[in-house]
Order: C-alpha cells, then sequence, then structure tokens
C-alpha cells in the first residue's frame, strides 16, 4: 500500500476545514442577505438537518473505517447506507408534519435534510477509499463540494434573495460531486455491485446500533439550547445563537481533522494489543484539544465580538460571557470526542449509550429552564454544563476501560509465558 501520510493530511485537512465551516458561511450570507429572522429558520433548519443525518450515517465512518469483520464487504455498507439514508428522509417527513411548522420552514428543513441525506450516502464511500490509505481523495472531494456549494449558494441568494431556492443548489452540487468524482474513485479499488446480502446489511444494523444511538445522542446534546429555543423564542434568539455558537465549530474542526489520520493506526495497536502505546496516543490528542481550546478562548476574548458583528453585521455587545462559556463547553466536547473514537474503536458503544443518555437527560431537564429564564445566555450556560458533564463521564469510563484492557492483555500474556 502506497505511503500517502502527508498528502492525506494536507487534503483531508483542507477539504474537513471548509465542509464543517460552510454552515458558519451560510449563516453569514443569509443573515447579510435575508434578513435576522429569516437566518433563525435556517440556523434552526440546518441543525435539524444534522440531527437526522445520524439516521443516514448510521454507525458512521469511524466505525466502518475500523470494522475489522472480513465478511463485512464493501457492498454490504453500501447497501445499508441506502436503507439508513431512506430511514433519514421517512423520519425527517414523520417530525415536520407532526411539529406543524408553517410550509416554508418545512420546505426549508426538507431541502437541508435531502442535501445532508447526500452527503450520508457519501461517507460510506469515503470509509472505503479511506480504508484504501487514499485519504487525500476525501479530502478533495469535500473541497469541491464545499467550496462549489458556497459559491452557488451566494451568487444564487444574491440573484433571488430566496434561501430556499439558494439551498436547493446544494443537493444539485454534492450529486454531481458524488456521481462524477466520488464513484467513479469507488470503481478504482474494483467495486463492483454485487447480489444483496441481507444478513450481512442485518448485522451491520445490529453491531452498529449503540454507536447510532449515542450518536443522534451527541447531535441533540449539542442542539439541546436550539431546541429550546426553537420552542420558547422567537427566531431572532435562534440567530443569535447560531452565530456566537459558529466558532466552536473550529474546535470540532481541530477533533475532526486531528482524529481521521490516526483511525487507522489506533485500530492496529489495539489488533496488536499494544495498550499502553493506544492510551498514550489517546491522552495526547486529548491534551492537543484542551491546548487548542485554551488558544482559541483568548483569541475569542479580545478579538471574538468585533469579527463576529463584522461578518454578520448584527449588534452582540451583551454576548460576549456567552461566547466564551460555548468556547470551553466546545473544547470539553473535543476533549471527549477524542475519548469517544477510542472508545468505538475498541467496540464499547453500550456504554456510550449509557453516558449520553445520562446527559441527553441533563440537557433536556436545564436547557428549558435556563433559556426560559437567562435567554440566549441560558443556551450558553446549558451547552456548557451538558458539556462538562460529558467529560468527566467520559474520562471516568475511559479510564476504567483501559485498566481492564491491560489487565487482561497481562493476564494472557503471563499464562503465555508459563
Amino acid at each position: 500500500m502506497i505511503n500517502n501520510t502527508k498528502k492525506n493530511f494536507f487534503w483531508n485537512v483542507i477539504g474537513s476545514t471548509l465542509n464543517s465551516t460552510t454552515s458558519l458561511f451560510f449563516l453569514i450570507i443569509v443573515t447579510r442577505i435575508n434578513g435576522i429572522d429569516k437566518a433563525g429558520i435556517f440556523t434552526f433548519a440546518f441543525s435539524t438537518a444534522c440531527l437526522f443525518q445520524v439516521i443516514g450515517v448510521y454507525s458512521g465512518r469511524t466505525y466502518q473505517v475500523t470494522e475489522t469483520d472480513d465478511n463485512l464487504k464493501n457492498n454490504d455498507f453500501i447497501n445499508n447506507r441506502i436503507i439508513s439514508c431512506l430511514l433519514m428522509l421517512i423520519v425527517s417527513l414523520a417530525f415536520v408534519f407532526i411539529k406543524g411548522y408553517n410550509t416554508y420552514k418545512i420546505l426549508v428543513i426538507l431541502v437541508l435534510v435531502l442535501f445532508k441525506m447526500i452527503e450520508a450516502f457519501s461517507e460510506t464511500i469515503y470509509s472505503i477509499i479511506q480504508k484504501n490509505n487514499d485519504l487525500y481523495k476525501v479530502g478533495k472531494s469535500l473541497l469541491f463540494k464545499g467550496f462549489l456549494g458556497l459559491f452557488l449558494f451566494l451568487i444564487i441568494n444574491l440573484l433571488t434573495h430566496n434561501m430556499l431556492v439558494s439551498s436547493i443548489s446544494l443537493i444539485i452540487v454534492n450529486l454531481f460531486i458524488l456521481i462524477f468524482y466520488d464513484l467513479k474513485n469507488l470503481k478504482k479499488y474494483n467495486y463492483e455491485r454485487t447480489k444483496i446480502n441481507i444478513l450481512n446489511i442485518k448485522k451491520i444494523f445490529i453491531s452498529g446500533f449503540y454507536t447510532f444511538v449515542f450518536t443522534i445522542l451527541t447531535q441533540y446534546v449539542i442542539n439541546a439550547p436550539k431546541y429550546s429555543i426553537d420552542n420558547l423564542l422567537s427566531d431572532k434568539y435562534q440567530t443569535i445563537f447560531g452565530i456566537i455558537v459558529m466558532p466552536a465549530t473550529l474546535i470540532l474542526l481541530f477533533c475532526q481533522f486531528l482524529i481521521h489520520p490516526f483511525l487507522v493506526s489506533m485500530t492496529d495497536k489495539l489488533k496488536e494489543n499494544k495498550i499502553k502505546q493506544f492510551k498514550n496516543m489517546v491522552y495526547k490528542l486529548v491534551i492537543s484539544v484542551f491546548i487548542f481550546g485554551i488558544i482559541s478562548n483568548i483569541f475569542i476574548y479580545f478579538l471574538g465580538i468585533p469579527f463576529l458583528e463584522l461578518i454578520y453585521g448584527v449588534n452582540l455587545d451583551d454576548y460576549l460571557n456567552s461566547l466564551i462559556i460555548i468556547i470551553f463547553g466546545a473544547t470539553l466536547f473535543g476533549m471527549s470526542y477524542m475519548l469517544l473514537t477510542a472508545l468505538t474503536t475498541m467496540r464499547k458503544t453500550f456504554v456510550q449509550v449509557l453516558i449520553f443518555l445520562v446527559a441527553s437527560l441533563f440537557a433536556l431537564l436545564i436547557s428549558s429552564y435556563l433559556v426560559k429564564t437567562k435567554l440566549v445566555y441560558g443556551a450558553s450556560l446549558s451547552y456548557f454544563l451538558s458539556m462538562l458533564l460529558l467529560f468527566i463521564e467520559y474520562i471516568i469510563v475511559f479510564n476504567i476501560v483501559i485498566k481492564k484492557r491491560g489487565k487482561i492483555n497481562e493476564n494472557i500474556n503471563n499464562s503465555t509465558s508459563i
């Protein structure tokens, strides 16, 4: 296998950076062109689409890339993804009609759901590419989608002042890249459609179930304040919270491009029973996120509010404390994400369902109260407290699991030497 480490890292960083920050640029465009109330609808619709995308992605790229069962073929994962994407669409339709939103809000949500559904399907192709050590191709795909999507979204919105029509362009761009770039790359790995293996598809759904559950709970915990704002406050406050939470994207982005190049290495260390090296790698990743978060908050304190006001054109003088709290919360989540990935690689997924059930119930209980009493500051505080609880849970569970794994290996080694 060709060593593409440098190329993989470079293009993954570039592509993931643009792809992860597109929501930030979309919100800038909508706020500037369509106004603060329409921007509130867009940011809620985008967050909702991301929540339902978890159904489409199901157990996710990390799970597929680190899967070691040779009986599960690429074709099985792709068929599994087709079914999960259809489920994503069905659940989304049920949600918007149960909520009883007006027609315009329903259409915006559904268009963004379709956009995210195509992204969800692409992820299974990205997993195959990454397992073949060609992560740079994934980075290029994300770069093409992000750049073309932003360009068309901006131009169409400038011409029409209609964010719904602009959002449809995102579907067109994603379909174009999927057909003419992603699927073309897939064929280079001698991929051919074979007979559908129902048992293997079922096996993927069952083995990835716990990962799916805690992933969707992850999205809920992150976005719980937005759902409380949607229920209790006007679209204006949704926009303000959406703006001040945007810098947190940098933390989460840093985590994504930091962890992806290490997934295969982490899997290899576990297979070789190098538990101490595995643990040290995870702790180094956690510390890296912490340092990045501290540096980010220093910049945010001095430049955050003026910068956000400049690019969004919205007065945010009263929200510095909220912004700082959110960055601390995002840093805690980023550190938890490193531990989450490590536990997923170790296939410790059920315990993560319990972790996120506790965090979700906590977020549900406090977010509505804090949003109702303290508005945007309450939403920020709710986010931080939920992330703090999440990190405490993860650091405790990870240490327990890694100690048990180490003792098991030690016992095996002792019995072997005897």
